[in-house]
């Protein structure tokens, strides 16, 4: 079971975000509890969180309920460019979040906020802002390099403290499919956590797995490519036809 806990809907197409909507925390924190207190958690990932008042009412729910290990993807912007986390939740996310986390998810653009530094280009500035949130307090940071000015390749770096820096290689994809990518690598780190994979390897597998779900990505509008961004294919894998095996298996 994938029990999940929501904090806002929004409303959304393959072109924007024109609607969020936040729950009431009160509402928040009984689905907390609701899911801790009847199943076993492997892993937990925070995604959108919009509001100071969320991040901080789900901070304290997962130190109240023993929520690790965590993945925070701290999420702020829309591959459309919408705003997801608003200004004041920013600091929140610094000061209740970064501490509790195994490990931290974010892209050059999320990184380069939440380090105080300006826009990331290079693998250079990534390692740089991967050891300044590294500072703040999580175990592990993933500094996501999809946005870096790299032509030829995704590079992602991944740093745990002391000297050593680990990057991830892929090749770059020229697609405008990649709605979702960010969720995508997050959940599926956290998904082996849960499993007990150690972090290192996680990380390693979840990156395979995203960069071929981009790979197979496909388009859900009729629109220009350039306005409209359709999402990576989460089960590639099972069939050779793109993207679902055949038209009567297309879910409802």
């Amino acid at each position: 079971m994938n029990p999940r806990v929501l904090v806002a809907s929004t409303a959304q197409n393959t072109h924007a975000v024109t609607d969020v909507h936040a729950f009431p925390t009160a509402h928040i924190e009984a689905q907390c509890d609701a899911v801790a207190s009847d199943l076993a958690v492997g892993a937990t990932k925070t995604g959108m969180l919009f509001s100071e008042e969320i991040v901080r009412t789900v901070a304290r729910k997962v130190e109240e309920h023993d929520l690790f290990p965590l993945v925070v993807d701290p999420v702020m912007i829309s591959k459309s460019g919408d705003t997801l986390l608003q200004d004041d939740a920013v600091a929140a996310v610094r000061e209740a979040l970064l501490p509790l986390a195994t490990l931290v998810t974010p892209n050059s653009h999320e990184a380069a906020c939440l380090a105080g530094r300006e826009k990331l280009r290079t693998e250079a500035d990534a390692r740089e802002a991967a050891r300044t949130l590294h500072a703040r307090g999580p175990e592990h940071v993933l500094v996501k390099g999809g946005h870096l000015d790299d032509e030829s390749e995704a590079v992602d770096v991944l740093f745990s403290g002391g000297t050593e820096m680990h990057t991830l290689r892929a090749e770059r994809l020229d697609t405008p499919h990649t709605h979702g990518t960010g969720c995508t690598y997050a959940s599926a780190i956290a998904a082996g956590l849960a499993r007990g994979i150690a972090l290192g390897e996680a990380v390693r597998r979840a990156k395979r797995y995203v960069t071929d779900a981009i790979r197979h990505g496909f388009a859900l509008s009729d629109a220009p490519a350039e306005e409209s961004h359709g999402p990576t294919h989460h089960f590639y894998f099972l069939s050779e036809t793109e993207p679902f095996p055949a038209e009567e298996s297309r879910p409802a």
